[in-house]
């Protein structure tokens, strides 16, 4: 092909993207033919004594890791758990989430993870959808595990208390009754004891049990089986469980090792941050999911709070950070303040908003390592995107496509006619990360599909030599701090106010490339929005959603943009907002 040739060829056809791969990626890959219970076994083997997980000072090798797993699946098997059936996990990151994922997956279930902060309206919906009969639930959502016992299939709880995994010096002081310490232990732990305790029921288990019933099951469950679900919304706001295949994931840690060029090979094991939530794919795969792949520890924290993350950078020097922008900028802050050395930090992957390019400089100074961002979505387990983990990254793009994974940019009400380089149009990828489809709703299934394309919602742009850049989202979801919010689900609960004629949630960017949720509202008559409004409108929002997913602000409009038919067009109303604001 000549120079001419090449240059009106399209950079999908051409691959022209493998010019930047490092010269240890390669563009194809072998892949482990086995699941992520085999894959788990075979680390405990060759890792055994090293750390696996530590907790707030706290550790647990990869042989005690391997033995709590075990006996989960003994105390899961008498509560009636079998291969093929959904265990829900409602937990924030601790030691007994990951026991609970790997205890799950090596018996043959399915684990279907959930925000454990989401009130019972929120999980009702996916817990009739999914039908666990057994949920291990965090202590502090014992209300919303006793409306789910009510409303869905769910039968038997155990919950969690995570002042068990601390140090013994540091469960004694939480006892203390002085004030700041009662607000670390309420955090932590709840005083509820309605249902069985987990680490009481692991405690009394049989190991010689549970390694019986996991071997009975590993010929029960291929690579093929539903490993995870995940819910997601998508574009309406209905809640979706995304089926991510044990070799979704598996691809996705293979594609992830051979990006970052030495990740897990130098001579002490990887200090790996797991600041993300399990609950998101980001979190589980790049965390929970990659660790015992190279015999990483784990470096769990229930929350990314300040000083929860200054201490493990001064305890366990973390050498792997996978995260958001907000969270680098967050560590970034607090490190200034408080004198915090966080160098050491080899590499940082960046994902789920934009990442200003004034974050990846200061990050790169402080730690000394490399910052790169990257693009995927729950139905891709989750990464098909990133920068090179080289000088050939590129600011304002989410980089190019993964070993073995395509992208091609297509006209959004056409997807067989592709748009050519460098003008924008729906990206959609393909691979073997992509999900098998969403749990009991097949029409969605074929709706995101064009063959085995992916339709990913969201408008890019592709340059001919393959990089990608995001210019907007079909999916009219807002993201803030790497967590998504919905705007209809919000809507909907706006609306239900007294006296809220017609509402329109939207975000307003921000400077770390994140946004802040905001609501624009008219309200019936000639009513004002008054600041005791205003309150008891966040105060009506505040129990019904997860925080983040709370407006920061409210807005009167008097009315809200709109097409012919009425529906209200979120892009107008965000301009209506911003107006409003610049007046």
């Amino acid at each position: 092909m000549n120079a001419d040739q090449s240059a009106n060829t399209p950079a999908l056809e051409r691959k022209a993207w493998l010019q930047f791969y490092t010269p240890n990626t390669q563009p194809q890959l072998d892949y482990p033919k086995g699941t992520l219970a085999e894959m788990f076994a075979e680390a405990t083997r060759k890792f055994a004594d090293r750390p696996a997980l530590w907790f707030l000072g706290t550790s647990l090798t990869y042989s005690q890791f391997r033995d709590q797993v075990a006996k989960l699946a003994q105390v899961l098997d008498s509560a009636g758990v079998r291969p093929g059936d959904r265990v829900a996990v409602v937990l924030p990151n601790c030691p007994q989430n990951l026991i609970s994922f790997y205890a799950i997956v090596s018996m043959g279930a399915t684990a279907v993870y959930h925000n454990p902060l989401y009130t019972a309206r929120e999980l009702e919906g996916p817990f009739k959808d999914h039908g666990a009969r057994v949920g291990i639930f965090w202590d502090n959502a014992t209300d919303v595990a006793t409306h789910l016992k009510t409303h869905t299939p769910l039968d038997t709880v155990l919950t969690v208390d995570m002042t068990t995994a601390l140090p013994r010096l540091k469960r004694l002081a939480l006892k203390l009754p002085l004030p700041p310490i009662r607000a670390t232990r309420k955090k932590l732990s709840s005083s509820s004891r309605k249902f069985a305790s987990f680490d009481r029921a692991v405690r009394r288990a049989s190991l010689r049990k549970g390694r019986r019933v996991v071997e009975k099951a590993s010929h029960r469950v291929t690579p093929d089986s539903t490993a995870l679900i995940l819910y997601t919304s998508g574009t309406t706001g209905e809640p979706k469980g995304a089926e991510l295949m044990h070799r979704n994931l598996i691809a996705n840690i293979e594609m992830g090792l051979a990006w970052v060029d030495g990740l897990g090979t130098g001579e002490s094991p990887e200090r790996m941050l797991a600041a993300l939530p399990t609950f998101h794919a980001y979190g589980m795969a790049f965390g929970g999911a990659l660790a015992p792949a190279i015999g990483g520890e784990l470096l769990l924290l229930p929350s990314p709070e300040p000083s929860l993350l200054m201490s493990v950078f001064k305890k366990r020097k973390p050498t792997w950070v996978p995260g958001v922008p907000t969270l680098y900028r967050l560590i970034m802050e607090h490190a200034s303040k408080t004198g915090v050395d966080i160098s050491g930090v080899r590499y940082s992957f960046s994902g789920a908003a934009s990442l200003p390019p004034a974050i990846v400089d200061e990050w790169e100074r402080m730690t000394g390592g490399l910052l790169v961002e990257g693009y995927g979505l729950t139905e891709t387990s989750p990464i098909v995107l990133g920068n090179p983990m080289s000088e050939d990254r590129r600011p304002g793009y989410v980089g190019i496509p993964f070993p073995d994974t395509e992208a091609r940019i297509v006209d959004p009400e056409r997807p067989e006619v592709a748009r050519p380089d460098g003008e924008a149009g729906e990206l959609l990828v393909r691979g073997p990360q992509v999900f098998k489809g969403y749990l009991n709703k097949p029409d969605a299934t074929r709706s995101s599909f064009t063959g085995d394309w992916f339709h990913t919602g969201d408008m890019a742009v592709m340059e001919p030599d393959g990089f990608v850049r995001i210019v907007s989202r079909i999916k009219e979801m807002i993201i803030t701090g790497g967590f998504n919010v919905y705007p209809q689900e919000v809507e909907e609960i706006i609306a239900e106010f007294d006296g809220v004629q017609r509402v329109a949630v939207v975000g307003l960017p921000r400077d770390d490339g994140s946004e802040t949720v905001v609501a624009a509202v008219v309200l019936t008559g000639k009513n004002k929005l008054s600041d005791a409004t205003k309150t008891a409108l966040k105060e009506y929002c505040q129990r019904n959603l997860t925080k983040y997913k709370v407006p920061r602000e409210f807005y009167q409009l008097d009315e809200l943009a709109c097409d012919m038919m009425g529906k209200v067009r979120r892009t107008e109303v965000r301009q209506q907002v911003q107006e409003l604001l610049n007046d």
